[in-house]
């Protein structure tokens, strides 16, 4: 129920295997554990991310019920695999027969729009959002107190083979994030960044911190970003945030955009497949109508303006927040402001910046966090999931905090200025060359996956491995992630892809062809 509660966290990570884990461990009494199965999960389930209307099998319920059996059975990692994999396919249907359910609500929430009855659509949205933790919770709750027995008899019966088939498929599995995390990044123009990640982990074998200082390095010099040629009027800057007021005669207060902020963590708590984050982004927005609107009609136009379509990266969101209370205000203040152009430019800014946040927190720092967490938690140590969230969560909540005063002081002029000076451009292509980078290292450091096959008569035998590592160290994962990466362009499902690597690692294993 936590992990799902996270649409109310302001998609902060909390969710992920490699937090879950531990927790679960803790509770279990075996932290230790909790930590490796996590960090192994996470591993398995990197590039599940939910990016629009794509939604990834449900790591947190298979990831829950996975590590909880694995340390109550005293089975290891690859029996949460065998768990976490099927129950996470499951647990998606689930969830996602939940967002075709939500829409059912959309009546009633346009219904107290045009009431202008602003508390009950805040009451609904969290009703609604509250559904999806609640159910799942409950779901595994059951699964965990009816089913225990069942399946520690059943686990115990699991032959020695069968564990070392699923052993060897939890080693392969990883190649399906890392193919997705790809699939963000990888094209012609950076491709050559990969394969440098790839090399200084195979041959120089530098630890991923090392090899992400170098990314950074990289992408300031070839974005030549380091070099100042905009000044902070240009950009926009000159009135920053907690500083001057937008006008002379600003309505909105600074704690009024601070609730803004803070609201917007749970932006996609109701989320549905026909209007997508449109009631989080009312909720959202509430704290400035209620200050610019004291009619129950004018309150109703603007309730109803914003219960239209929306759809951004989470993390960005605030930016058209604090733009759209800057035309609130304008529009209250002018009678003659055209109050369709509010809309259109909240349509206008979505696409680009879920492109520009998408890439740069999905593609580059969640990588980065999870690269040093995983490798720190697979050694069992607590500040494998520690330094994970510190990593991803302090430039995440400063800047979507940040980003609502820039929003609002700035407005369009902040936007047109990016534009102007293609900073966003320099931005987008230094987060793809410092994201993969990283995402190029991880087969070689995270992919412990070799063949046993010797060659030759029996008294000059060679191994095959040892042939390769010759030619190109840890080819293997390399070549499995890249056969991956293949069938994600051609637009194969992840549940297919998961169960295809998961019946190829285990008859690999039976056939000795994999270990």
């Amino acid at each position: 129920m936590f992990g799902h509660l996270e649409d109310f966290l302001g998609t902060s990570l909390l969710s992920r295997p490699l937090v879950l884990g531990p927790l679960v461990g803790i509770v279990l009494g075996d932290m230790t554990q909790g930590i490796i199965i996590g960090a192994t999960l996470e591993l398995i389930f990197m590039g599940n991310i939910k990016v629009g209307a794509a939604i990834p099998p449900d790591v947190i319920s298979g990831g829950v019920l996975g590590t909880a059996f694995a340390i109550m059975s005293g089975k290891g990692p690859e029996i949460a695999l065998a768990i976490a994999v099927p129950v996470s396919i499951l647990a998606e249907m689930v969830i996602s027969g939940l967002f075709v359910f939500r829409p059912m609500f959309n009546s009633r929430f346009n219904r107290y729009a045009e009431e202008g009855n602003y508390r009950k659509i805040e009451w609904l949205h969290i009703a609604s959002g509250l559904l999806k933790p609640l159910m799942m919770g409950l779901i595994i709750f059951l699964s965990l107190q009816l089913g225990a027995g069942v399946m520690k008899s059943f686990l115990d019966a699991i032959p020695p083979w069968v564990q070392s088939g699923l052993q060897v498929a939890g080693n392969m599995l990883p190649a399906v994030g890392f193919a997705l995390l790809m699939n963000l990044m990888f094209n012609s123009k950076v491709a050559a960044y990969f394969f440098l990640g790839f090399i200084l982990a195979s041959y120089l074998k530098l630890p991923m911190i090392a090899i992400g200082g170098l990314g950074v390095i990289a992408a300031l010099i070839i974005t030549g970003t380091q070099q100042k040629n905009t000044t902070a009027d240009d950009m926009g800057f000159d009135d920053m945030p907690e500083g001057t007021e937008h006008s002379t005669n600003s309505l909105i207060s600074k704690n009024d955009l601070r609730k803004v902020f803070f609201r917007s963590l749970a932006l996609e708590a109701n989320f549905n497949f026909e209007t997508w984050q449109n009631t989080g982004f009312a909720f959202s927005i509430i704290p400035v109508l209620k200050r610019l609107y004291t009619t129950k009609i004018t309150m109703a136009r603007a309730l109803k303006r914003h219960l239209a379509f929306f759809n951004t990266a989470p993390h960005g969101s605030t930016l058209i927040l604090g733009i759209v209370s800057a035309m609130e205000e304008q529009s209250c203040q002018q009678e003659d402001f055209d109050k369709e152009s509010i809309n259109g430019v909240k349509l206008g800014l979505m696409g680009p910046l879920a492109g520009v946040f998408d890439s740069f927190f999905w593609g580059t720092l969640k990588v980065i966090a999870a690269g040093v967490g995983v490798s720190l938690a697979l050694k069992g140590s607590i500040l494998g999931p520690l330094l994970f969230l510190l990593i991803f969560n302090i430039p995440h909540f400063l800047l979507r905090y940040y980003l609502t005063f820039i929003g609002y002081s700035a407005g369009n002029k902040f936007l047109q200025n990016l534009a102007k000076s293609n900073i966003m451009d320099k931005l987008t292509k230094g987060a793809s060359i410092l994201g993969l980078m990283v995402v190029g290292a991880m087969p070689a450091m995270l992919m412990p996956v070799k063949t046993p096959l010797n060659i030759g008569s029996a008294e000059s035998q060679v191994a095959v491995q040892s042939v390769l590592d010759q030619l190109v160290p840890n080819m293997i994962p390399l070549a499995l992630t890249f056969l991956v990466f293949y069938f994600v362009k051609r637009n194969v499902k992840t549940t297919w892809l998961l169960l295809g690597i998961l019946a190829l690692g285990f008859i690999g294993s039976i056939l000795h062809l994999i270990s």
